[in-house]
């Protein structure tokens, strides 16, 4: 008898093992024209819902490079996401402002859009479907 239940409970065990191995998509991005090398970049990729609140759903930290690096996000599933990029130059792990408000490092967002005051989620989203994909972001 407990050689069945063992038999069982092994064969349930791995049917539910493989059934939570899903993979999703790879994002691979190219940010480029930082103004120096110094600090790194700090990556995030968001959801709506986490947009300009906090940690993303992935983050990662960059080396920079002759003023670019190339990141990439792995397992990210079907969505919709933005990426935010800060080229923290000296490497406190957030953004610094200067006395009137704004910000003294680069940042840019998925789709490079050209606008004054915060990101906007609606401007820098895109979607992950079945395909991998390649982004450029620019300061």
């Amino acid at each position: 008898m407990k050689s069945l239940f063992l038999t069982i409970a092994l064969t349930l065990i791995s049917t539910l093992g493989f059934a939570q191995e899903t993979t999703g998509q790879t994002i691979t991005i190219t940010v480029e024209n930082a103004k120096s090398d110094d600090g790194n970049f700090l990556v995030a990729l968001h959801t709506k819902e986490n947009f300009m609140k906090g940690a993303g759903v992935q983050n990662t930290t960059s080396e920079i490079k002759d003023g670019k690096a190339v990141i990439t996000f792995k397992n990210v599933q079907s969505g919709d996401y933005a990426i935010m990029v800060l080229h923290d130059a000296n490497k406190n792990q957030r953004m610094d402002f200067e006395a009137n408000g704004l910000p003294k490092e680069s940042y840019g967002t998925s789709n490079n859009p050209r606008s004054f005051g915060p990101p906007n989620y609606d401007d820098a989203k895109f979607s992950v479907a079945k395909e991998d994909l390649e982004l450029s972001i620019r300061f």
